[in-house]
């Protein structure tokens, strides 16, 4: 029972990983490198992260520069980023590119506190199916006889605990995100 209840501890751990990835993709005034992650350039006819064909910096509060290992790459990471949902139109001076993020609006912040809340729901939904799942197999379990009817209590209290453990922490991270997004 106990590795079983380890795999769905695992599987909810993820969860909030992805979630946090995701947020690391979510600018909030700050120029974050991590905006870059799902963003892939043609590099001699493999799609590749940019962060693998040259160096990403933030010299300054709101601007990332990167600078292309091969100077042939500058027109393609130009590109993707202009295909890109980013949203930011890359200056490129001949050796580097340059994003300058401008100043988030209100309405703009609110838009974005919006999408994190929204992104924070789907990360509870995800870890409330991953309770169901471990209830239902725990169920099988006993009704196959491999535990018995008190086990089956124990397990359900503690994919219960599981659960409310990982919502407070989203709902924490949901919240400092929005508190960083909204902070001016």
């Amino acid at each position: 029972m106990q590795e079983k209840l380890n795999y769905y501890e695992e599987k909810m751990n993820k969860s909030l990983d992805a979630l946090q990835s995701e947020y690391g993709s979510i600018r909030a005034g700050r120029a974050n490198p991590h905006v870059l992650d799902k963003i892939k350039v043609d590099y001699y006819g493999t799609p590749t992260p940019i962060q693998q064909v040259g160096n990403i910096s933030v010299p300054e509060a709101r601007m990332i520069v990167i600078q292309p290992w091969e100077k042939s790459l500058l027109k393609a990471i130009e590109k993707a980023i202009l295909t890109s949902d980013l949203g930011i139109n890359p200056t490129n001076d001949g050796t580097m590119i340059r994003l300058v993020f401008p100043e988030l609006t209100e309405e703009r912040r609110k838009v974005l506190a919006k999408e994190v809340k929204k992104k924070g729901d789907a990360a509870k939904v995800a870890i409330r199916n991953i309770r169901r799942d471990a209830n239902d197999t725990f169920k099988k379990m006993e009704k196959a006889g491999e535990m018995s009817e008190d086990d089956l209590e124990l397990a359900n209290n503690k994919i219960q605990k599981m659960t409310d453990k990982m919502t407070e922490k989203v709902d924490k991270a949901v919240e400092a995100k929005t508190k960083e997004i909204l902070t001016v």
